[in-house]
């Protein structure tokens, strides 16, 4: 219990300071624009960038691992989209960002924090895979849903520079593609690149937990129509428990990158659903109340998934 504790205390109070902050503290606008620059411009990349360039290409190059844990997102997504479409008499926009609600962690900024803080060091590579790989599936994915739902008039081409410039705004994403090809080639990062990668790294992981909880203080906390409750639990337990039965079907993981993949999975949405509702002009108040209602509730399946993960009771390989 007291394992559990170390990791739990840390991780919500640092996001209820952010909260707090927000709500009864002295934090203006202009103070938390230029705060999120720091965190998702400068501090967030450079940490994946410094978990992926320090580690051995063999444990970088895990495609088994990326694209199983890929899937398992897409099948959350999937699940979530048709719930949504079927809800909605099929308008493709609304249940795009539906989707992503059901699927789509706020791991950039939370990932660390959980899984490095639950699982050591060890957790470092795979929380860095999860979160660029499925970031970029999912990048991919929406706008191609959007044009599929001819939202905007646009061609193939049109469409496929679109989501290049937008990968390109991700830093996060850029912060992980660097790591990953500063890896292949297998010197490391010398002492004091290291250190200076290593400091942004350690102000990152607190950094990333206020300010995800100064992004909640300003929504309003009303009862979640039921469409927002189905998504919720999508995205807390369908999803966790879809990407634990992949990894352990096709078997040969590591039990702490599972571990780390299922943590990850059963994190809350993030932002992301609601610049994707904002941009698409679809979903928007329902959408803050999915990422509101999502990390209320996350506080109750977060504290059983490290119950489950620290505990010892996830069977490794419940197939066999």
């Amino acid at each position: 219990m007291s394992e559990i504790a170390t990791v739990a205390l840390p991780f919500f109070g640092l996001v209820f300071l952010g909260y707090a902050l927000g709500r009864w503290g002295p934090v203006k606008r202009d103070l938390f624009a230029g705060f999120e620059f720091l965190v998702r411009s400068v501090a967030l990349p450079a940490l994946y960038f410094r978990l992926l360039a320090t580690a051995p290409i063999g444990e970088v190059a895990s495609w088994s691992f990326i694209l199983t844990t890929a899937f398992a997102t897409y099948c959350a997504f999937a699940i979530a989209f048709s719930f949504a479409a079927l809800l909605n008499r099929g308008r493709v926009p609304e249940a795009t960002v539906e989707g992503l609600a059901g699927s789509q962690s706020a791991a950039a900024w939370l990932a660390p924090a959980l899984t490095l803080a639950a699982l050591g060091t060890m957790a470092g590579v795979p929380t860095a895979l999860v979160v660029a790989f499925d970031g970029l599936m999912l990048a991919v994915l929406t706008p191609l849903m959007m044009a599929l739902a001819a939202t905007e008039r646009t061609t193939f081409l049109g469409t496929a520079e679109a989501i290049g410039r937008d990968l390109l705004r991700e830093p996060v994403l850029i912060g992980a593609a660097l790591g990953f090809l500063w890896s292949l080639t297998g010197i490391g990062l010398p002492g004091p690149l290291g250190g200076f990668f290593g400091y942004l790294a350690a102000a990152a992981i607190p950094a990333g937990l206020i300010l995800f909880g100064l992004t909640l203080f300003d929504r309003r906390v009303d009862q979640p129509p039921v469409d927002v409750g189905v998504l919720v639990a999508i995205k807390l337990v369908v999803h966790p428990l879809i990407v634990w039965l992949l990894l352990s079907w096709i078997g040969g993981f590591d039990p702490a990158w599972v571990a780390a993949a299922v943590l990850i999975a059963a994190l809350p949405p993030g932002v992301e659903v609601l610049a994707a509702a904002s941009r698409y002009r679809s979903y928007g108040a329902r959408a803050s109340q999915a990422v509101l209602w999502g990390s209320l509730a996350s506080v109750v399946t977060l504290l059983v998934a490290l119950v489950i993960v620290l505990g010892g009771f996830l069977p490794a390989d419940p197939f066999r």
